[in-house]
């Protein structure tokens, strides 16, 4: 046992053999520079940094002309030049590799259904590219999709960026206005729509849906359904009704619009995060082989669905010659609460994408993964979307596998990628994001803009990268994208995460700077109430915010299971405890729901918002706007 294994917080450490084969071994090799101590190599990347993703484009092979230039520097952050004479093709690098291997694999709430191989993906991909383009779908044109996580969906996806066109896409789940309010924004030619999904063993039908949304849509000049007909639309079936074999691949530059991407909106209109073909190419090539270590033939999955950021994420999988498993439902039907699990198995999956509520589901009913399921293939379990708690990391080791690569990983949709992820050639410790991203100048600062360590603060990017945003698309696009993220600290990136970076160069996220509490005036993440309360087996569920109290504010916590004063006790002696004093809610209210955005993710500003009296300017955005309700009376009820 190595001194490292010794450390109480260190739960996994690589074998040999992993760093040696690893792709940052590899890489580090490739560069010529050392790969130990990891701190030097971030260093170097973000210091030569034109050296560093100039290699990056080198090492994954990115096909197309990477041009002789790959840094200019701008006046500002905001106006730097990435590779400003490459040219590429986002499709043609997820097109690749021998045309046996299995690209794809989609799975359903009844199991695994149908698998394409590169050939057949790329055959499927030519027809559509004809169809569109038969539709007067161009370059720079946008198309937008309201599609389940089906293979449909990824040929759609990918004929359209194979134009040079722009894919933009919701879930079907989505109400009109939330459709609307997304698509309607950035004009779209044509609309792609599947009238049919199932969830939970439920059938929805769509139609209406569709149509309303279609009528909306004053620049669309074409409707094509996935799964039926609708009058005036054109069928999938009729899009691919070609002979086309064979792609044509139209070259863009690196700073190409290729997807539009929105913030879940729950302060108003969502915002329309355009992003780059090159930036999102090479920014997924660098987090899949160097940070999860992602192989030729490894098969990539991530539960999610074509509105949330992993979805492109997950497509790019294909460009480092994975398999990608596709997925559409629940993730725990009636019939298997495991059921993602027994897919794994089926598929051979090796990196598991998935969240913490979705962990936090199958140890509350007890799953023991390491005893049902062989996951012979599994190496690595991935997840993002919230904090991962420490306890978590624990259940993990102990009852999923021992020997699996952790890594809870930080980003956002407005960079299509991460700050903090994690690596096959560090150790895993228990709480803790596991490194800085390599090409990614993360820091943590503090209100006076100074470097911190050990104390939460802000998390913040000074460099840029490829793959910041292009603009929002729309009116002002590039003063609202100025606002929302250097406004704070000119020329910085501030992310808008309360963070809080270890001597070790991990890091652990405590929540969104947004939603801080400042009891005191102390800043405290929600995270860290979170990862106390969540694990009491009388809360099925919970949130946290701020309430006013003169100059000052308390802690309010509203949970959903039965409270009494005996449970008010024990929540506030465990916050006490496990937490801090200062951390200890004022008042405990307990309400029949929380709202959750369509993402899945906590709205702690609408429900604070709503206990407050004011109006939550987008509902649009909540998947049960509903549970409002109880939070604009939260002042007439009982607390403790």
């Amino acid at each position: 046992m190595t001194q490292l294994q010794e450390r109480a917080d260190v739960l996994w450490e690589p074998s040999l053999n992993l760093i040696s084969q690893s792709h940052l071994m590899k890489f580090a090799d490739f560069t010529d520079q050392p790969l130990y101590p990891y701190e030097r190599l971030h260093r170097w990347s973000i210091s030569k940094r034109d050296e560093f993703w100039s290699a990056v484009w080198d090492y994954a092979d990115i096909i197309g002309d990477k041009g002789d230039q790959v840094y200019v520097p701008g006046s500002s952050m905001i106006d730097d030049q990435w590779f400003p004479d490459a040219v590429l093709n986002f499709a043609e690098n997820l097109l690749r590799g021998p045309l046996d291997r299995t690209a794809v694999k989609e799975a359903d709430e009844e199991g695994l259904q149908r698998s394409l191989t590169v050939r057949e993906l790329r055959q499927q991909v030519a027809k559509a590219q004809v169809g569109l383009q038969q539709l007067g779908v161009e370059k720079g044109d946008r198309v937008a999709a309201i599609v389940t996580n089906q293979i449909e969906g990824l040929v759609a996806l990918l004929a359209t960026t194979s134009l040079g066109a722009v894919w933009t896409s919701c879930s079907p789940d989505f109400g009109v206005k939330g459709i609307t309010d997304r698509i309607g924004q950035v004009k779209p030619k044509v609309l792609i729509a599947t009238l049919n999904y199932q969830y939970k063993g439920k059938p929805f039908a769509i139609h209406d849906k569709v149509n309303e949304v279609y009528k909306q849509l004053d620049s669309a000049k074409a409707l094509i359904t996935q799964d039926g007909e609708l009058d005036g639309a054109f069928t999938w079936e009729s899009l691919l009704d070609h002979p086309a074999e064979e792609p044509v691949f139209g070259k863009v530059a690196f700073d190409h619009p290729l997807y539009i991407l929105y913030t879940s909106g729950t302060t108003g209109l969502p915002k329309a995060i355009v992003h780059s073909t090159g930036g999102t190419l090479l920014q997924h090539v660098k987090e899949h082989q160097l940070h999860c270590d992602v192989h030729r033939d490894d098969v990539l999955f991530w539960y999610t669905n074509t509105a949330w950021m992993m979805y492109p994420w997950l497509v790019s999988g294909l460009a480092s010659g994975a398999t990608i498993l596709l997925y559409d439902g629940t993730p725990t039907p009636d019939h298997s609460l495991t059921h993602l699990w027994e897919i794994a198995d089926q598929a051979g999956v090796t990196h598991f994408g998935t969240s913490p509520k979705y962990l936090e589901t199958l140890e509350r009913k007890g799953a023991n993964l390491g005893q049902t399921h062989s996951l012979h293939s599994l190496k690595s379990l991935l997840s993002c979307g919230s904090p991962l708690a420490p306890e978590q990391y624990d259940w993990i080791y102990n009852t999923i596998k021992s020997d699996v690569l952790l890594a809870s990983i930080s980003g956002g949709t407005e960079i299509i990628g991460c700050f903090a992820m994690g690596s096959p050639v560090h150790s895993v410790r228990r709480g803790e994001l596991t490194c800085k991203a390599l090409g990614m100048a993360v820091d943590v600062l503090d209100e006076r803009g100074a470097s911190i360590y050990d104390r939460k603060g802000d998390l913040v990017c000074t460099q840029s990268f490829p793959s910041m945003p292009i603009t929002f698309y729309g009116e002002k696009g590039h003063q609202r994208y100025h606002e929302s993220y250097f406004s704070k600290r000119p020329g910085i990136w501030t992310h808008g995460d309360l963070a809080e970076q270890t001597i070790e160069e991990s890091f652990v996220i405590h929540g969104r700077s947004d939603t801080t509490l400042n009891p005191g005036g102390i800043r405290i993440g929600t995270a860290e109430i979170y990862r106390v309360v969540e694990y009491l087996p009388e809360i099925k569920d919970a949130i946290v915010f701020g309430w006013p109290d003169g100059h000052d504010e308390e802690i309010v916590l509203c949970i959903v299971g039965q409270l009494d004063e005996a449970l008010a006790r024990k929540i506030r002696g465990q916050v006490r405890r496990k937490a801090s004093p200062r951390h200890v809610p004022k008042r405990i209210y307990q309400l029949p729901s929380i709202p959750y955005t369509i993402n899945g993710k906590k709205v702690e500003g609408a429900a604070k918002t709503a206990a407050l009296g004011g109006t939550v300017k987008n509902e649009a955005s909540i998947q049960n706007p509903e549970s409002l309700h109880a939070f604009s009376t939260l002042s007439e009820r009982e607390f403790f």
